[in-house]
């Protein structure tokens, strides 16, 4: 099957997302199909992992929505670089919202996948959004958690990181500038002058930072005060009592320390509702970003999941 993409903007309040719809081969702007919103993860835009997966879905005959998140990449907003959970939240509320307004949409059979913090970023919308009807995961993880973790393991912990939050955003209301953070550095030669050695940051700059994943939208840059939002937020709260819909979560086999293994079993746990965990044996994170032999098993799972909650037109 050929899918075709076309590009959309989807009005948020006073600003927009800029989108890619992945449409179907047998796409007929009189049907009415199911469609999937796509949450990507933290940095990331819509030509990157939320292509790989939007394209795969539409192959299956779904229509498919990926964006850039507000203050990101081609979406509108202001202050750039924001990482913001709950605006993120909003962004797939928009996202619905622009799919409930096409004539070739099913507004009762629309679901969502998220990737990495934006399977958190899925679930903890879905909870209170029951226009999603069926969630999926592919390595998701609790952003919140994750940010926490890190933090804890710096001798100074969690309210150091708060504090320096607080100084620099009241350094900006006295008209200094914004400070920003990278994510990831720059390049894998970059990480090897840092002493980097972790294997999963390591895949992570290989996706992100060089021609396998680059893509010139993702500036890399996390405005600092995101962090304080970021350190408040868990992604699975209240999922035992408010996530009622289906659930799917796929997991990577080899366990590296990005957390989304404990996060993806502690959700399936959690969930009423979940499907078995799919562990995909010998796929690490960023494997399942778009390495093929493993992006297929979690497509295939993916399809069957999404086919039988959904159905297909």
């Amino acid at each position: 099957m050929a899918s075709t993409v076309r590009d959309v903007t989807i009005p948020r309040g006073t600003t927009y997302l800029a989108g890619q719809e992945h449409l179907p081969e047998n796409f007929a702007d009189d049907g009415r199909h199911a469609a999937i919103v796509i949450s990507t993860p933290g940095s990331s835009v819509k030509e990157q992992i939320g292509a790989v997966y939007g394209s795969r879905l539409a192959d299956l005959g779904f229509v498919a929505v990926a964006f850039d998140p507000a203050f990101q990449g081609q979406s509108g907003g202001e202050p750039r670089d924001l990482e913001d959970p709950y605006a993120r939240a909003d962004d797939i509320r928009y996202a619905v919202d622009h799919l409930i307004g096409q004539h070739h949409v099913d507004e009762g059979r629309i679901g969502i996948l998220g990737i990495c913090a934006g399977g958190g970023y899925a679930v903890h919308t879905a909870m209170t959004d029951h226009r999603l009807r069926a969630v999926a995961t592919v390595v998701p993880v609790n952003i919140g958690r994750a940010f926490r973790d890190a933090a804890t393991a710096t001798p100074d912990g969690v309210a150091s990181a708060l504090d320096s939050v607080a100084q620099q955003r009241t350094a900006a209301a006295r008209g200094g500038e914004e400070v920003r953070a990278h994510w990831l550095p720059e390049s894998p030669e970059q990480a090897v002058a840092q002493g980097i050695s972790d294997p999963d940051v390591l895949d992570a700059i290989r996706f992100y930072r060089t021609s396998r994943g680059f893509n010139k939208h993702s500036t890399n840059r996390r405005l600092s005060r995101s962090d304080a939002l970021l350190l408040g937020f868990d992604a699975f709260h209240l999922a035992d009592t408010l996530l009622t819909q289906p659930l799917q979560v796929i997991v990577g086999g080899r366990i590296g320390t990005t957390g989304s293994y404990d996060d993806g079993m502690a959700l399936g746990e959690a969930a009423p509702n979940a499907q078995d965990v799919l562990v995909i044996d010998g796929a690490g994170h960023y494997d399942l970003y778009d390495d093929p032999t493993y992006v297929d098993q979690a497509v295939r799972q993916l399809g069957t999941f999404f086919t039988e909650h959904l159905g297909m037109r």
